[in-house]
């Protein structure tokens, strides 16, 4: 005969086996439903306030997760206080680190290292931030190299934390002075000058060195980098979060506005490059025995969506890069939530899918279509001269 007590051991082993196969169930449910995107930011110094909105937003999103984040200049700044507070305890406290980040922007204004030179700052005054330095290096005004960013930085991120335990990926990518080549910081090398290495422009700061190696600002060689994202990390959605414009319709005739523009023409290219090389694989035949792990493959099956600043940036002057005023930061910030909010409710069930974007049309036939547009637009206006 069975021992009674036997027979509750048995039923209470079942139970409890029952309650862990269900819980197991749902947090299987829980990861299916949840769509994982990669993130790849931008730089555009205060304008990267609108990348501070739409993360703002994709983190109130509880079905999105996110796998790799690769950012430049500004993007490497906003991508390390989303892994901080990712690595903390989670999404609230990444909308905090983003939140602190900016708010320590907006408070130190212009550049500290303007507002200590009474020169320097009475030129700025008169004349664009951009202008300032074509006479003079960063080695003869800020020969102690003094960077207020790293203030900020040093503050309101955890360094350690995310080299330890943040649950995404980090690419940040940086310039080699003496090659010109990008060299991408991954989570577990992340320090605080990897980011102001990512975010040196070499006409305000000194060349940062790391390892005995000088780093420039990244966006003269990946901004932010699509192809290492795109072809190593598992997560095969990517969301490009773009501020600078592509087209530009007028000619710069001013000092400054060339300087705008030559510096808008030199950040665009490694994204042009990089989006060059994806459309080429997408539309390579491959045959039917090309591995399928193989980085065109990859490349090829890879799922791009954008969300961009430009309707936004187009028509903000070059200094509103480097003046982040309450009033800026604010209108981007809420103009990327807007953003986010609009792609999300559009693409949403677009992730894990397909692609959102037509890179061909967007980015290497962009001027051409618009173009386009503008001779439409000035032929209506005749006609709509002549009925009136």
């Amino acid at each position: 005969m069975d021992c009674p007590c036997g027979s509750g051991l048995r039923a209470a082993i079942l139970r409890r086996k029952t309650v862990e196969g269900s819980r197991r169930g749902n947090q299987i449910v829980a990861m299916r439903g949840r769509r994982r995107i990669n993130l790849a930011l931008q730089g555009g110094g205060a304008h990267g306030a609108f990348t501070w909105g739409v993360l703002d937003e994709l983190l109130r999103d509880e079905e999105l997760s996110f796998g790799w984040v690769s950012g430049t200049s500004a993007g490497a700044v906003n991508a390390v206080a989303l892994a901080s507070g990712l690595a903390g305890s989670g999404r609230e406290e990444a909308q905090a680190a983003l939140r602190g980040i900016w708010e320590a922007v907006e408070a130190a204004g212009v550049p500290d290292l303007l507002r200590f030179n009474p020169f320097l700052f009475g030129f700025a005054r008169a004349a664009p931030i951009t202008g300032v330095p074509n006479f003079l290096s960063p080695y003869d005004f800020n020969p102690l190299g003094f960077d207020p960013l790293r203030r900020i930085l040093t503050e309101n991120i955890d360094f350690e934390r995310i080299r330890s335990s943040s649950p995404v990926e980090l690419l940040i990518a940086a310039t080699d002075v003496a090659t010109g080549r990008p060299r991408l910081f991954r989570r577990h090398e992340m320090t605080v000058d990897a980011v102001l290495a990512s975010a040196c422009l070499p006409n305000l700061h000194q060349a940062v060195v790391i390892d005995g190696r000088a780093y420039w600002d990244g966006g003269f060689s990946a901004n932010p980098d699509l192809l290492t994202l795109a072809s190593e990390s598992p997560v095969e959605d990517t969301l490009l979060v773009q501020l600078n414009p592509l087209y530009h319709a007028d000619v710069p005739r001013s000092a400054g506005e060339i300087a705008d523009r030559v510096n808008t023409l030199t950040f665009n290219q490694p994204l042009l490059r990089d989006v060059q090389v994806i459309v080429a694989a997408k539309e390579e035949d491959l045959g039917w025995f090309s591995g399928r792990n193989n980085r065109t493959a990859r490349l090829r099956r890879h799922r791009l969506h954008l969300i961009e600043a430009s309707a936004y940036t187009a028509k903000l002057s070059a200094d509103t890069k480097l003046r982040p005023d309450k009033g800026l930061l604010s209108y981007l910030h809420g103009a990327g939530r807007a953003e986010a909010k609009k792609w999300l409710n559009s693409h949403r069930a677009a992730i894990g899918r397909h692609s959102t974007v037509d890179l061909r049309a967007r980015f290497l036939e962009a001027d051409r279509r618009a173009h386009e547009h503008e001779r439409a637009a000035e032929s209506k206006v005749p006609c709509a001269a002549a009925g009136s």
